[in-house]
């Protein structure tokens, strides 16, 4: 692998899938005086729409007090 004149440098696919690391991922790097770590940034570990849904909803349980019949119905629009 070789580094660009532009510094650029393609990161393999299996690794990219296997860190998840998706167009427009932001990412970091850390310099130990000889390694070079590529993380992804703090910013791209946030919780994804679906998480942040999931988790409004087990905050926001409403009080169902309808059977499963009685939704059915409201659905089929029968009274």
């Amino acid at each position: 692998m070789r580094i660009t004149s532009k510094g650029q440098v393609t990161i393999p696919q299996a690794i990219r899938e296997r860190a998840g690391l998706l167009p427009n991922t932001e990412v970091e790097f850390f310099f130990d005086g000889d390694v070079v770590t590529l993380v992804k940034a703090i910013s791209a570990r946030r919780p994804t729409r679906g998480q942040l849904l999931v988790e409004h909803l087990e905050r926001h349980r409403g009080h169902i007090t309808l059977s499963t019949d009685e939704l059915m119905a409201l659905t089929r629009g029968e009274e």
